[in-house]
């Protein structure tokens, strides 16, 4: 998504709002300490949790254990929504991406995105690679999750608005 299609939607926007820029929602994205990632559980439930995502080469990136709820949630369903923002009212902008999760196993882009999550908060999320996954000297191996978006929703807040990015069709 390095040139979508952006709207504002006026239903949902302060009458002198103007879209968010993409170059701003992209910010947000790439500066967010913690995201919240909701998948559905095979019999429909949804499932939310934090973590910490990686915004690159225009998707957003995330980890879980192979075991772990997210990935049996995916491995039934990929598709997802992952958000972030500030808990505050009228300040700040919160954004929400929608699309398919997909397996990164590529170790090229795994270094790159190893190295990418070695600049998240302070420095304390060090993964190397190896066979397709993560792995750390904490837990077990670490499956890797790209989701490029089909919709990114931003809404700003004080002035209220409510822009949609999606990417250009060829």
């Amino acid at each position: 998504m390095n040139d979508p299609v952006t709207t504002i939607d006026s239903r949902f926007s302060d009458p002198a709002a103007r879209p968010t820029s993409w170059q701003a929602t992209q910010g947000v994205l790439e500066s967010a300490q913690i995201t919240w990632l909701t998948t559905v559980r095979v019999d429909g439930r949804p499932h939310v949790t934090p973590l910490v995502a990686v915004w690159l080469d225009g998707a957003l990136h995330f980890t879980t254990g192979p075991e772990e709820q997210k990935a049996v949630n995916l491995a039934a369903n990929p598709d997802v929504v992952l958000t972030t923002g500030r808990d505050t009212w009228d300040e700040g902008l919160d954004v929400m991406v929608e699309g398919a999760a997909r397996r990164v196993t590529d170790r090229e882009l795994l270094e790159r995105l190893a190295a990418a999550w070695r600049t998240k908060w302070d420095g304390q999320w060090v993964y190397e690679v190896g066979d397709g996954v993560f792995r750390n000297d904490v837990g077990g191996p670490a499956l890797v999750f790209a989701v490029e978006p089909a919709k990114v929703l931003a809404f700003g807040k004080g002035t209220f608005s409510h822009t949609r990015h999606v990417p250009r069709r060829p």
